[in-house]
């Protein structure tokens, strides 16, 4: 312990006697420093390079008010109608948060300024508000322009100069339509296999299928065509691709993680796309709308509840798109992607809607309520005009069918019967069915009426391309196909009914008349090709467990396939020609998905193509002998050997005529002038042989 109180003392004495060291150094320094700059110092360190950090913290005029908003295009008014406005606003902007205070600014006699400032209690609370009161109609003269006070110091620093933006250079993607351009108009398709990690684009070639392009792991999940067939769409964890040109180069991409479904416009221009992960609630996620040149969000939409996909159905030019919700029909317009006429279309209780597939126009279905009756109505966009409406009493259920042609709606009315029916013991009411088929271009659109005495009907398909519907009906296994036309007259006449079939799914052709009678999965995969022009049974054939049947988009070829999918053997697809011959087997290794690529509407005029199949038989003549050489491998190869002989041929002769022409001065000058070219008027062509030579001989010897 004494050694401690030793050491402490010493260590004492030290500073006492340093401290007073300090004090005589002071006493003999008379002169005070100096830290004045002399005169002719110039200071040229501004105070942004020396303390920039910490200006950057310096208080704000705008720091503590994120949560206030001003509200501008508010009536103006005295103090007798002040408090009656100040309820008005508080009404609507309660809706949002508590306001904390509000500020009416008024002028010298007394009458407010027409703007108003309103804090609420979080910034959040306060964007939601800017978010749904801005644009708010108050009254004919008023609507509000709503912003949030802290962007007045960010919009205050724009620069009024304007810059040129840089241009992009230009990015070719090479011909998005070559495929159009095949000399032998050979359709491609699209496979997936080996459970989804292969997929490749096949030509639809005679005598066998070509591969075009394969790759692993293109996609993800599946893959989709563009409506026109323009691009590919495939799927990835954190986005969609798209792929075109000759060599399928990817042309854009869209970054949306997790997305799972996606939604072309018709008019190719724009991409809807769908993904489950959560969103945000200050900028929605759950579906985007995309442009699909730009690649830029258009908008983006929450989705709360289970919705049928898609979710946004588009008009037939792509100008619209609309949602259900259950009492209203939201219609967006392009490109603006805002609400049409910035109101939703108030529809109690609605059930369906569908658009017109030629034209802007709804047709939607509401069901009865007490002595209401259910009704059907046809409303033109943007008029919002309703053109028809049509009641149905005892309604127990409405399916609306368009025609491709929008030529008719066909509505199918399942009715509750007057009377009570006894099956097992149990009285129940009926079911009874019937078809009201609108009249679309006719005036004040006419409703026909098909009555069905079936108990069940299975499925429902317009033709194409003409006025002919069918539908399944009956119960296993008395299941029959029937089949109407729809007259000029007026008169829906019943063609014929096919009993006793195995089907449970109607395929037409793209270009109508022939149709597939399907009995898919449970049904064992048997087909029927019908020519309905007399209703003749082409073929009766099976393609065993099969899921899937695709026309091609010219109606000349089928394709059935078992998808790994939904059966885990026997994965294949099938080509059958539009009667019902089998062309191609292809057995692929976990087969998924096969997909006809889409073409665009044609170019021809309906008067082309009514000459053309007026002279059909003189094609016909020409493509048969085409086709017989294209049968065997060998005219195939003989047939290529020609062409690039012909081509060989035709590039050395203009390569000569060329060398021809750049030696005419040279001719000129050796014959004095005179252009033995072009003698009296007359132009010497180049002379062409064509040789004729026997290429087989063929004996056939006739029976007497």
């Amino acid at each position: 312990m004494a050694g401690d109180e030793d050491q402490g003392w010493q260590q004492e004495t030290s500073r006492k006697s340093r401290r007073e060291q300090r004090r005589d150094d002071n006493d003999y320094d008379d002169d005070e420093p100096d830290f004045n700059d002399p005169p002719s110092y110039v200071d040229d360190i501004d105070d942004e390079e020396l303390l920039g950090d910490l200006l950057k913290r310096r208080p704000k005029e705008t720091d503590g008010i994120e949560s206030v908003i001003v509200v501008d295009n508010v009536p103006c008014v005295g103090a007798e109608r002040l408090d009656k406005l100040q309820n008005v606003i508080r009404k609507i902007f309660n809706k949002f948060g508590k306001i904390q205070t509000e500020h009416f600014p008024k002028e010298s006699d007394g009458k407010t300024k027409g703007y108003i400032f309103l804090e609420y209690q979080s910034p959040e609370e306060a964007l939601e508000a800017v978010k749904n009161t801005n644009g708010y109609k108050l009254d004919r003269q008023h609507t509000f322009i709503v912003n949030m006070f802290s962007d007045f110091e960010k919009y205050a620093a724009v620069t009024e100069e304007w810059e040129q933006p840089e241009i992009q250079p230009y990015k070719d993607h090479g011909n998005l339509l070559h495929w159009l351009l095949d000399p032998h108009d050979y359709d491609q398709f699209s496979v997936i296999y080996e459970g989804g990690d292969r997929t490749a684009i096949i030509t639809n070639s005679v005598p066998e299928p070509t591969v075009l392009e394969e790759r692993p792991r293109w996609t993800e999940t599946y893959v989709r065509w563009s409506p026109k067939g323009t691009l590919l769409a495939t799927f990835h964890q954190r986005g969609i691709a798209l792929w075109g040109g000759e060599t399928f180069k990817q042309i854009s991409r869209f970054s949306h993680t997790g997305v799972q479904l996606i939604d072309f416009s018709p008019c190719e221009k724009y991409l809807v796309s769908f993904s489950p992960v959560p969103d945000n609630r200050d900028d929605p996620q759950a579906v985007i709308i995309w442009d699909i040149r730009s690649g830029m969000k258009k908008r983006g939409f929450h989705c709360e509840n289970a919705s049928v996909w898609p979710i946004f159905k588009w008009s037939h030019d792509g100008r619209y798109f609309a949602r259900m919700a259950s009492d209203s029909i939201s219609v967006y317009e392009t490109p603006s992607f805002g609400l049409l006429d910035k109101k939703s279309i108030k529809v109690q209780n609605l059930q369906e809607f569908m658009w017109s597939p030629s034209d802007n126009m709804l047709a939607y279905w509401r069901p009865g309520e007490g002595d209401r009756p259910a009704a059907v109505t046809l409303m033109k966009i943007p008029s919002r005009d309703a053109v028809c409406v049509k009641n149905f009493f005892q309604v127990a259920d409405i399916k609306m069918h368009w025609q491709r042609s929008g030529d008719h709606l066909c509505v199918k009315v399942d009715r509750f019967k007057t009377k009570k029916e006894e099956k097992d013991g149990v009285k129940y009411l009926g079911i009874t069915h019937n078809f009201s088929i609108f009249r679309i271009r006719e005036k004040e659109i006419p409703v026909d009426t098909v009555d069905v005495k079936a108990e069940n009907i299975m499925a429902f398909a317009w033709e194409p391309v003409g006025t002919k519907f069918a539908f399944i009906h009956g119960e296993a296994p008395r299941i029959c196909v029937s089949f109407y036309n729809i007259k000029k007259a007026g008169h829906v006449e019943h063609l014929n009914t096919l009993e006793k079939r195995q089907a449970n799914h109607l395929f037409w052709s793209p270009n109508g008349r022939f149709i597939v009678l399907a009995g898919l999965r449970t049904m064992s995969g048997v087909l029927e090709f019908v020519d309905t022009l007399d209703m003749t049974v082409m073929a009766t054939t099976e393609h065993f467990m099969a899921s899937d049947v695709e026309w091609d988009p010219t109606g000349r070829y089928v394709a059935t396939a078992v998808s790994y999918w939904a059966y885990k053997v026997d994965n294949a697809y099938w080509l059958w020609n539009f009667q019902g011959k089998i062309l191609h087997k292809q057995q692929m290794e976990k087969f998924c998905q096969i997909l006809w690529r889409p073409r665009p509407p044609s170019l021809l005029t309906p008067e082309h193509i009514t000459e053309i199949k007026k002279n059909m038989k003189k094609y016909n003549a020409r493509f048969a002998v085409e086709d017989k050489m294209r049968e065997s491998k060998v005219s195939k190869e003989q047939i290529e050997a020609r062409k690039l002989m012909n081509e060989e041929w035709n590039t050395w002769r203009a390569q000569c005529a060329a060398h021809y022409a750049s030696e005419k001065e040279e001719r000129l000058a050796l014959r004095r002038g005179i252009d033995t070219d072009d003698i009296e008027g007359h132009v010497e062509n180049f002379e062409e042989e064509t040789i004729e030579f026997l290429v087989k001989v063929e004996e056939t010897i006739l029976d007497e």
